[in-house]
């Protein structure tokens, strides 16, 4: 495993995102505020690898592979938890700072809950 956290909490506006464009933001739950209010916010989790083409991350139980990761995304998933996690599943980043997913079964706004599990493999 290269990464555990668990959700802790998520702003206002951060389940928009998901319902309207695809993809969620992360942040450590120790945010600023006005990034808190756009994310899902997730306890601190130490990463023991880079995040790669192929691997697999599981949010809140459903397993997506990892298609493209943004220059950006590795730096600040280390040093602030923080990524946009993009479900498109292109294989080339739509923002530097953006992990690109694919899965079988879409994560859905009922999906994050306080607990629900964030693993990278």
């Amino acid at each position: 495993m290269k990464y555990y956290a668990e959700i802790t909490g998520w702003g206002d506006e951060a389940k928009a995102f998901l319902k309207e464009l695809n993809y969620i933001i992360l942040f450590n739950d120790n945010a600023p505020s006005e990034l808190a209010e756009i994310s899902i916010l997730h306890s601190t989790g130490e990463m023991k690898g880079d995040i790669e083409v192929g691997d697999t991350i599981i949010i809140a139980e459903k397993a997506f592979e990892v298609t493209a990761v943004g220059d950006e995304a590795q730096k600040t998933f280390k040093e602030l938890g923080h990524a946009t996690i993009n479900f498109a599943g292109r294989d080339v980043p739509d923002l530097p700072g953006h992990i690109m997913l694919k899965g079988d079964e879409a994560l859905t706004e009922d999906d994050i809950v306080k607990g629900a599990k964030i693993e990278i493999y």
